[in-house]
């Protein structure tokens, strides 16, 4: 089992109050395995990804624990997790400038990035030069600065500099949402054959698009206002969803071949609650067609199928 994730807590600290957005996640990441992480905006899938690698300064822990390969990470300690990043956990952040500085050219950078982290940049030059081929990027570009690449060339330099370690999990951040369509397929089908090549163990890919997720990843975890919702092999949240909010999920997406006429498409009404202060019970059941009197208790998360857990009364 590469990560275990034991009811994680972090909230946000805010002159209104605390923003409880993660409040108690549990869930495991086997070896080789990519788990697809998504959601609306603000269900927590991104502050999932930046707690396991304490990216955030903004972030308090408030409990629970994170184990990657058997350790437990101090995710509570900024400082400590410096000795993990890069080397045993990385991430590719949501938007591929803000990893890069403007200010240096990518080699010197990558030099720099390195060398923070006790290694030195002539121990792994050829392999880095062997990724940049991989994803199919010119070794000139290590002499150019950020703003002189195209925005897929961008995302896949970050990624080659994420997994340059061989780190045991990767968190890829929505790396796909400021892309167009065919690149993003493109983006994807290289990440996922990073795993293929060794260059990492296991994988969480953040997106609020099921649709590529589906493309790339072995398993699918809904998380619903800071709360996972569902997690099960990717074809069975897709095909036999048993959340009713994973299933109007899933019935918003629009489907190849099929006309309007033929079947309208609907959103899900209502809006999140708030996580200031969210309410008792299964957060859904405001906006649940199938919510009844035992919704205002927290539904326990329940193995339905081997591998297949939800998080709802009647699922």
């Amino acid at each position: 089992m590469t990560l275990r994730v034991n009811d994680l807590r972090v909230y946000y600290k805010t002159l209104r109050g605390e923003v409880k957005a993660l409040d108690g996640v549990t869930f495991d990441i086997g070896d080789a395995e990519i788990l697809g992480l998504a959601g609306e905006s603000g269900c927590g899938k991104s502050t999932l990804g930046k707690a396991l690698i304490r990216m955030d300064g903004r972030m308090r822990y408030r409990g629970g624990t994170v184990e990657l390969d058997g350790e437990r990470l101090p995710i509570d300690d900024d400082a400590k997790m410096n000795r993990y990043r890069f080397h045993e956990v990385s991430l590719i952040p949501q938007y591929s400038m803000s990893a890069m500085n403007p200010t240096r050219r990518i080699g010197r950078m990558i030099r720099e990035l390195l060398e923070s982290r006790g290694v030195r940049y002539a121990d792994v030059e050829e392999e880095l030069l062997r990724r940049l081929a991989l994803v199919e990027l010119d070794p000139q570009v290590l002499g150019k600065y950020p703003m002189e690449l195209s925005g897929g060339m961008k995302q896949r330099t970050v990624m080659v500099i994420s997994t340059l370690l061989n780190p045991s999990l990767l968190i890829a951040d929505e790396i796909t949402s400021a892309l167009d369509v065919s690149t993003q397929k493109a983006v994807a089908r290289t990440l996922a054959g990073f795993r293929e090549h060794g260059f990492v163990k296991s994988m969480i890919f953040i997106t609020h698009d099921i649709s590529l997720t589906y493309q790339i990843a072995d398993t699918i975890m809904v998380m619903y206002a800071g709360k996972p919702a569902e997690k099960a092999p990717a074809p069975a949240i897709v095909n036999n969803p048993r959340h009713p909010y994973t299933q109007l999920l899933i019935s918003s997406l629009p489907e190849v071949g099929v006309r309007y006429a033929d079947k309208r498409l609907t959103g899900i009404p209502g809006s999140p609650p708030s996580l200031l202060d969210p309410p008792q019970g299964c957060r859904f059941r405001d906006r649940c067609p199938l919510a009844f009197a035992k919704c205002a208790e927290e539904p326990p998360v329940t193995e339905v199928e081997p591998g297949h857990f939800v998080a709802c009364w009647k699922g």
